[in-house]
């Protein structure tokens, strides 16, 4: 069932407070690739995504409308800073690796749901390799797994002896002995228990070649040409389940298919969110180690305009990719890009400026609010902790004035003055007491940030 505009609207109300206009523009763009998926093939081609520019300062909720809304169809996202193309000496530095980026959180996406696919038959046949970790006699099996290959090799024209059939005595202790493991297993006995299995090595990268900016990876270029190396570790059974219900969840899942419906899904339903793109807005500079900025524009523009990039997993068309750039644009203006980006970003929001009002609601109203997050994290330490609508308003005027005597960074500033509310609450509950109840009210956020706030000690506030 796909979502109507304004059920994705909804849906984003309940992360996001206010920006009615930029949800607005991202619900439709969101639907119209349902109603693109719906025409004949021959007009399905000619229709591109719109793509968005949003305009305000930061932390009014550009990026985590753009994120809320992939993760609402889970559809691939990526953010990338317009500014680290920017970087002297490194014009237009590998753009595309945006793209090749997307391709990833697709291949991570279709592979959690093939594990979701498999997992209770993944979980049956780790049940089934832990017993065998546990049953007695495990240890001398594992040693002979880890004979030396040459061993093997050399004996190989030689005849093995072989093990004589059990007898239907032993056949019966065996069976009694493996189901009274696996009754201890499944019955939580036996979670610290060390077992021995194999894991794979991750392959580290070269520091000089790490502080050049250079990204090589042998294995993923050569792909399975090279083999993987592995290694045996003593773990707990618990953690030791998660290993091999991810090795037996691999086996059952063909890499071919996850690669196929990866790069179909980035190129029909891929989001990149490009940040800070007026930051490559506006005149050149003349003189000086700056790098051009309209050289980025035009190393991003072919991206935007429809190209083919080339990944580990085969090419891939970014015609139909729904780009939102987003920028304070304080000092530049949306009509400082080059006309061909401009022309390739119709639709354009606004969002406004956090009113005091807006933080006290951002305080309550979104199911993540920053309240309701250190509410959560004191009940581990037995803190019951409230606050009161007073209470709220004193903090919401607070972070509202920081914002507006030093530098305006959202609702961001919230989290500073929770942490400088809460400071010694949270330094001094330990766990060790009766659950205790705290109500924060008016007063007590006065006596914890009025006496320190002044315009000359604002600095405290400032992330």
């Amino acid at each position: 069932m796909q979502l109507t505009p304004r059920e994705i609207v909804d849906a984003l109300d309940k992360y996001i407070v206010g920006q009615d206009r930029a949800k607005r523009a991202v619900a439709v763009a969101l639907r119209n690739r349902y109603r693109r998926s719906c025409l004949s093939e021959e007009l399905r081609e000619e229709i591109t995504p719109k793509n968005i520019v949003m305009i305000g300062p930061t932390g009014v909720g550009k990026t985590e409308i753009a994120r809320r809304l992939a993760k609402l169809v889970d559809a691939p996202f990526v953010k990338v800073e317009a500014t680290k193309y920017t970087e002297v000496g490194y014009v237009g530095r590998d753009v595309e690796s945006m793209v090749r980026d997307l391709v990833d959180a697709a291949i991570r996406i279709s592979m959690d749901r093939r594990m979701e696919d498999v997992r209770l038959v993944a979980e049956a046949a780790a049940e089934q390799a832990l017993v065998d970790l546990l049953l007695p006699g495990a240890k001398k099996r594992s040693q002979r797994q880890q004979q030396n290959p040459l061993q093997i090799l050399l004996g190989a024209g030689q005849p093995q002896p072989s093990e004589p059939e059990p007898s239907e005595e032993e056949k019966a202790r065996r069976y009694s002995e493996r189901e009274r493991v696996l009754a201890e297993l499944r019955a939580g006995k036996l979670e610290k228990e060390l077992v021995e299995v194999e894991v794979e090595e991750q392959a580290g990268k070269n520091d000089a070649m790490f502080a050049a900016g250079i990204d090589l990876n042998l294995g993923e270029m050569f792909g399975d040409l090279l083999p993987k190396k592995t290694k045996r570790r003593k773990l707990p059974v618990r953690e030791a389940r998660r290993v091999i219900v991810q090795q037996e969840s691999e086996k059952r899942i063909d890499m071919d298919d996850v690669h196929r419906e990866a790069l179909q899904r980035a190129e029909q339903d891929g989001i990149l969110f490009i940040d800070e793109i007026d930051k490559i807005a506006g005149a050149e500079r003349v003189g000086g180690p700056d790098v051009s900025r309209e050289g980025v524009q035009r190393d991003i523009l072919p991206i935007v305009e429809g190209s083919v990039v080339s990944t580990k997993y085969g090419p891939v068309k970014t015609d139909y990719m729904l780009f939102i750039a987003a920028g304070a644009f304080h000092t530049a203006k949306v009509s400082d890009l080059i006309p061909e980006l401009q022309g390739r970003f119709p639709i354009r929001v606004k969002l406004d400026d956090l009113t005091q009002e807006d933080f006290e609601k951002i305080l309550t109203q979104p199911e993540n609010a920053v309240t309701k997050q250190y509410t959560a994290l004191l009940s581990a330490d037995k803190v019951k902790l409230s606050f009161t609508s007073d209470a709220l308003k004193e903090i919401a005027k607070f972070a509202f004035l920081a914002n507006e005597n030093t530098e305006n960074i959202g609702a961001r500033r919230l989290h500073t003055v929770m942490e400088n509310l809460l400071d010694d609450i949270s330094f001094n509950a330990n766990g060790q007491h009766p659950e205790i109840e705290l109500v924060i009210d008016a007063a007590y956020v006065d006596e914890h940030l009025g006496e320190e706030f002044h315009e000359d000690d604002i600095h405290k506030y400032i992330l």
